[in-house]
């Protein structure tokens, strides 16, 4: 038997092999110690050591080597570099060993990680003809929003969401949900990186693998028409179609079933972004309650006290400032931010005009990722 032995490692692997008297070369994979044989990995039956040319070489891989598999594990899995190379040291630097150790290893470490603050993030928008739905999906840190995997997810949990409509979304004009209401629904997850088909929950564990950070799916919304109209959406922040950081979203629907749905997801669009940017609270005055109303009075009396006017002086200061804040937060009283000559309800009048149909807006909302997350936590 003639080989090299390592000085730098007690276990050799033997990887070639030519057995006498077959026409067949062999290769296989032995572990030794010492002089002494202790595992085989198919190698080709009958063999004799003493009919056999055997050849040894070391453990040792070269450092341009460990790099290029430190790469590959990346490539594959986009698990942080620490735990890319550790998994590879403590598998031998075998890569298909690796991956699967980092994926078992990945489910504890999203479980350690899962009461950390995850305030960033992203929204994700899908849409069908008269419904589209808007899902939050959180990370640690805006370093990891940028990643394909992560953002990937995020359209496939809304594109599950929408698909997903139940009974109680064919009644409402709006659903809310939280995670609990989509932890367990099947989604596909049609990326090289990921495996495949699975849960929501076990999708975003193994995303919160890869990351190494904590990943949530935090709450979505749901609009719907109920009548003749279309549902408009708009994404600001957008790193890609379907993504972004601050979302408004609304309903337009006309009374009359003839009403040209062009003309109203065109103008429904220009009020998404209406609502990103001067951010209403209320549809109209009368969505205002009674109880924030008389507080915004009290507010404004106290305010009006200080100036040391007379009392007919003073109640006309609190009516003016009154109207002034119904401007501010209902979406019908605010001044249109594409054309300040006009407010909302005025632009619904001329659309009105344009398709020869009363037209309203059904419902809206807007959403920014992280949003009261640390009020959340500073009350606990």
């Amino acid at each position: 038997m003639a080989g090299y032995w390592s000085a730098k490692s007690s276990i050799k692997f033997l990887v070639e092999t030519n057995i006498l008297g077959n026409i067949r070369q062999g290769y296989a994979t032995w572990a030794c110690r010492g002089n002494r044989l202790v595992r085989e990995r198919d190698f080709p039956i009958p063999f004799s050591l003493n009919s056999s040319t055997i050849r040894w070489y070391s453990l040792e891989v070269s450092a341009s080597e460990q790099l290029n598999l430190i790469k590959q594990l990346r490539e594959r899995t986009s698990a942080p570099i620490k735990h890319v190379k550790s998994a590879l040291v403590d598998c031998k630097w075998d890569i298909d060993a690796a991956q699967k150790d980092l994926r078992k290893k990945g489910v504890v470490l999203a479980s350690k990680k899962s009461s950390r603050t995850a305030a960033e993030g992203l929204l994700a928008a899908a849409h069908s003809d008269n419904r589209a739905v808007i899902i939050e999906l959180n990370c640690e840190t805006d370093f990891v929003a940028r990643n394909d995997v992560f953002q990937h997810l995020a359209l496939a949990v809304a594109r599950t969401a929408l698909s997903r409509a139940g009974p109680v979304q064919e009644v409402q004009e709006a659903f809310h949900f939280g995670s609990e209401y989509m932890q367990n629904m099947n989604v596909d997850l049609s990326h090289p990186k990921l495996s495949g088909e699975t849960t929501v929950q076990s999708a975003i564990t193994e995303v919160a693998s890869m990351v190494g950070e904590n990943v949530k799916l935090r709450r979505g919304i749901t609009l719907s028409t109920l009548s003749h109209g279309v549902v408009c959406s708009y994404l600001h922040s957008c790193p890609q179609p379907g993504l972004g950081r601050i979302a408004g979203m609304l309903t337009i629907e006309a009374e009359d079933s003839n009403a040209s749905l062009e003309s109203l997801r065109k103008v429904g669009s220009s009020l998404a972004m209406h609502i990103v940017a001067a951010k209403p609270l209320f549809l109209s005055r009368e969505h205002v309650s009674s109880e924030a109303i008389e507080s915004e009075r009290d507010i404004l009396k106290s305010q009006a006290e200080s100036s040391g006017k007379s009392q007919i002086a003073m109640e006309k200061m609190v009516e003016g400032r009154l109207r002034k804040y119904f401007e501010e937060v209902v979406l019908l009283e605010q001044k249109f931010v594409m054309n300040d000559g006009i407010n909302i309800k005025s632009l619904l009048d001329d659309l009105s005009k344009e398709v020869g149909s009363s037209v309203k807006i059904g419902s809206f909302t807007r959403i920014e990722v992280g949003e009261g997350i640390q009020r959340i936590e500073a009350s606990d």
